[in-house]
């Protein structure tokens, strides 16, 4: 079942006392020997107070896990390895989006994305690869572009959905020239499919952005 907004806000702040509980109890015990070794000190000793009742927060009682590290990702509706995966689907997808030639059949540019995006996105693709106005810009300006690209940050997630923020930087040489940078952030949208993970959507990253 997919994560409402709540269940999201709630998960993080899960995971928000999580980190504060494991600092507590690494900390214990730390003080207990800082005055050890020192010189007495001169004057009346204080009569001893009465002690306060003892209380422990549940869950606190006991060492911390060994190495005093914590799985995150069993709180999370997903493993390390599907985050992983998802995430290097969005970057590679990036990186076949930008890299194109003006001599290349559109099918040849479409395969490199085979495997990486849902048959809906796949057709979308085809169509605007397709268009003649582009073909025939590109031909005429003998446009060559090969892509790199790099993930920013996680926008938004579901147990079967991510949502990531993804830069690639376009290097671009018209007519043989000196290729020219042109970066571009995108939101892609990867959902899971079968076994493994497709880009479902993806646009510039501020659209929407007031």
């Amino acid at each position: 079942m997919d994560l409402t907004d709540r269940q999201r806000k709630f998960l993080f702040a899960a995971l928000v006392v999580l980190l504060a509980g494991a600092g507590v109890l690494l900390t214990i015990g730390t003080g207990s020997g800082r005055h050890k070794g020192s010189g007495q000190r001169s004057g009346p000793v204080a009569a001893p107070s009465p002690s306060a009742p003892s209380f422990t927060a549940p869950g606190l009682t006991g060492p911390p896990p060994s190495g005093g590290t914590y799985d995150i990702y069993s709180l999370l509706p997903f493993t390390q390895k599907d985050f992983s995966a998802a995430a290097d689907v969005a970057r590679r997808f990036v990186i076949a989006y930008g890299t194109y030639r003006y001599d290349e059949q559109p099918s040849a540019y479409l395969a490199r994305m085979q495997g990486l995006v849902t048959s809906d996105l796949a057709a979308q693709l085809q169509r605007d690869s397709s268009a003649p106005g582009l073909l025939d810009q590109r031909k005429q300006d003998k446009e060559v572009s090969t892509s790199d690209a790099h993930l920013d940050s996680l926008r938004d997630m579901e147990k079967d959905q991510f949502i990531f923020l993804v830069t690639g930087t376009r290097h671009v040489s018209k007519g043989g020239s000196a290729p020219g940078d042109s970066p571009e952030q995108y939101a892609i949208t990867v959902t899971r499919s079968g076994g493994g993970w497709v880009v479902y959507a993806f646009d510039q990253a501020n659209v929407g952005d007031k």
